[in-house]
C-alpha cells in the first residue's frame, strides 16, 4: 500500500518537473496504453484524463520507474468515435504490444474494447464511474457503481427535498441502469418515482420536459444525465425558475466539472456525490492540486474522472511493483491480494471479487461552482457487483451483470 507519507514524497519529486508531464517520457521497457476522448463530444472528460496519466506516469519515471524500467506511453485520441476505440485498442494490443491499456469513458467505449484486451490478454483498467456489473478477471475499475454512490444521494436528497421523485436520465446503458437504481433508493427510503424519462445523447431541447415535469409536481428531480448537450437541461431547468422551486439532485453534474460551467446562479443547491471534491483539505488532495498546477496551470480543471484515472494508474503501478513484474498473470495476482493506495480521494484499495475499489464516497452541495462536503461516507465496498460478481469461485467469469432487485 502506498502511505501518505510515500504519496507526499513522489509529490515532492514531481513539483520541479513543470512542463515534462506533458509530453510523454522516452521508450522505456514498459508500455503503458491509454485510448481516450481527447477530442470530440467528450472531451471535457478526456482531457482531464490525459493529462491525469501523463501527471501520473511523469511522477512514476521521475521516482525510478517501475522495478527499475521506464514507461513509455502510447496513447490515441478516439475523437468520441466509438469506432475508432475498437481501432485502437487492436492497434494497442497488435501492433504496440501495450503491457496495460488505461482508457474508455461512456459504458459504450468499455465494452467497445474490454473484450479486444481479454482476447489478447492485455491487462484492462475502466477508470470512470459506470453502472456496475462487469465480471471479467482482465478489468479492472475504479469509478464508483451506484450502490456506492446513488444509495447514499438518494436518502439524502429525499430528506431534504420529499418523496415524490421524477428521474431524467441518459437513452444508454449507464443511463438506463442507473435509473433503476434510482428508483430501487426512492422506494427503500419510503418515496415514489411517478416518471423516468431517457434522452439520446444528443438531445438539448428540454422545454417539452420542464412542462411535464410542472405538471407532475415531484418533490424531487434526480438527474443522472450525461454530457454537453444534456448539461442545457440544468441551464433551462435554471431559466424557467424552477431550481427556486423543486431541488435537483444529480449522480453525473459536475464528475466532469459541469458545475464550472454553469453560474452559480444556476447550479447553487444541486446535490451530488462522489468519491472526490477539489475541496477536499487532505493533504493528500492538496499536493496534488500543487503538482497539477505546476505541470499545467490552472487546478481548476481537475475533476473526479481525472483523479479516478490517477489512482487507477497508480494501484496498477502498485500491482507491478509487488508482483515485480508487469507480466499480466503475476500483476492480476498481485493486485487480487487487496492492494491499496492513498490518494487525492483518499484511500481506495481493490476488492478481490470484483476487481473493483472500494473507496470514499462524500455527499455534497454546488455552492458557488463548488462541491460543498456535506458528509462523507468511508469506504463503501461495491455491494451491486458483489452481490453478482465472485472471481475467486468463477474467475472465467466475462460477463456484465444487469442486477435485478
Amino acid at each position: 500500500m502506498i502511505d501518505r507519507r510515500q504519496f507526499l514524497t513522489a509529490t515532492a519529486a514531481v513539483a520541479g518537473m513543470s512542463l515534462l508531464p506533458l509530453k510523454s517520457m522516452a521508450a522505456g521497457g514498459i508500455k503503458f496504453g491509454s485510448v481516450l476522448d481527447t477530442s470530440g463530444a467528450f472531451d471535457a472528460y478526456g482531457k482531464p484524463m490525459d493529462m491525469a496519466m501523463r501527471l501520473a506516469i511523469a511522477e512514476i519515471n521521475a521516482n525510478g520507474g517501475l522495478n527499475g524500467e521506464q514507461i513509455e506511453i502510447v496513447s490515441y485520441d478516439t475523437q468520441s468515435d466509438m469506432a475508432l476505440y475498437t481501432q485502437y485498442a487492436q492497434q494497442l494490443t497488435r501492433q504496440d504490444k501495450v503491457d496495460v491499456v488505461h482508457g474508455g469513458i461512456l459504458s459504450a467505449s468499455r465494452e467497445a474494447i474490454r473484450q479486444i484486451m481479454k482476447k489478447s490478454n492485455t491487462l484492462y483498467f475502466y477508470n470512470v464511474l459506470y453502472e456496475g456489473g462487469v465480471c471479467d478477471r482482465n478489468t479492472f475499475v475504479n469509478g464508483v457503481t451506484p450502490a456506492q454512490q446513488v444509495e447514499v444521494l438518494i436518502p439524502y436528497a429525499m430528506k431534504k427535498a420529499g418523496k415524490k421523485v421524477y428521474v431524467l436520465a441518459a437513452d444508454y446503458n449507464y443511463g438506463q441502469i442507473t435509473a433503476k437504481w434510482i428508483e430501487k433508493y426512492v422506494a427503500d427510503n419510503g418515496g415514489e418515482t411517478v416518471a423516468v424519462d431517457f434522452f439520446p445523447l444528443d438531445v438539448s431541447d428540454f422545454g417539452s420536459t420542464i412542462a411535464k415535469i410542472q405538471t407532475a409536481a415531484p418533490d424531487l428531480v434526480v438527474a443522472p444525465l450525461v454530457g454537453g448537450a444534456h448539461l442545457s437541461f440544468f441551464r433551462q431547468w435554471a431559466a424557467t425558475g424552477m431550481n427556486k422551486k423543486i431541488p435537483l439532485a444529480s449522480p453525473t453534474l459536475g464528475a466532469g466539472n459541469e458545475h464550472k460551467i454553469l453560474t452559480a446562479e444556476e447550479g447553487d443547491g444541486i446535490m451530488v456525490a462522489y468519491s472526490y471534491s477539489q475541496e477536499l483539505e487532505t493533504p493528500e488532495n492538496i499536493a496534488f492540486k500543487e503538482k497539477w498546477a505546476k505541470a499545467y496551470g490552472d487546478p481548476g480543471t481537475i475533476n473526479e474522472f481525472a483523479v479516478n484515472n490517477y489512482q487507477g494508474i497508480m494501484i496498477w503501478a502498485e500491482g507491478v511493483r509487488k508482483a515485480g513484474s508487469t507480466k499480466h498473470d503475476d500483476v492480476v495476482a498481485a493486485l487480487e491480494t487487496g492492494i491499496s493506495i492513498t490518494g487525492p480521494a483518499g484511500v481506495v484499495t481493490v476488492d478481490p471479487k470484483t476487481h473493483h475499489t472500494i473507496l470514499d464516497v462524500h455527499v455534497m452541495e454546488l455552492e458557488g461552482q463548488k462541491m460543498k462536503v456535506i458528509e462523507t461516507f468511508n469506504q463503501r465496498p461495491p455491494i451491486d457487483t458483489q452481490a453478482v460478481c465472485d472471481l475467486a469461485a468463477n474467475p472465467d467469469d466475462n460477463t456484465q451483470y444487469e442486477i435485478k432487485f
